[in-house]
C-alpha cells in the first residue's frame, strides 16, 4: 500500500467534510479503527479456519458468532 494521490487526499478531505485538524485527526481514527478491526476478524477466521455465522461453525464447539461466553 502506497501513499494517496493527492486527488486521493483531496476526495478523503471533501467526502469527510474535513474543515480543522481535529475533523482530519477524527477522521483518520475512525478510519484506522475500522481497519484494524477487519484485520483482527480475518485474523480470527483464519485461526479458526471459518468464517463468522459460517454454516461449518454450527457443527463444532469453539463457533465464532461474538455472542457465546469463553471459560479461559
Amino acid at each position: 500500500m502506497g501513499l494517496w494521490t493527492k486527488e486521493q487526499l483531496w476526495a478523503f478531505i471533501k467526502e469527510n467534510k474535513l474543515v480543522t485538524a481535529q475533523d482530519a485527526l477524527n477522521a483518520l481514527k475512525n478510519f484506522f479503527a475500522k481497519t484494524f478491526q477487519e484485520m483482527l476478524e480475518a485474523e480470527t477466521d483464519t485461526h479458526l479456519g471459518y468464517e463468522k455465522h459460517e454454516a461449518k461453525a454450527k457443527v463444532m464447539f469453539n463457533s465464532s458468532n461474538g455472542k457465546a461466553r469463553k471459560r479461559l
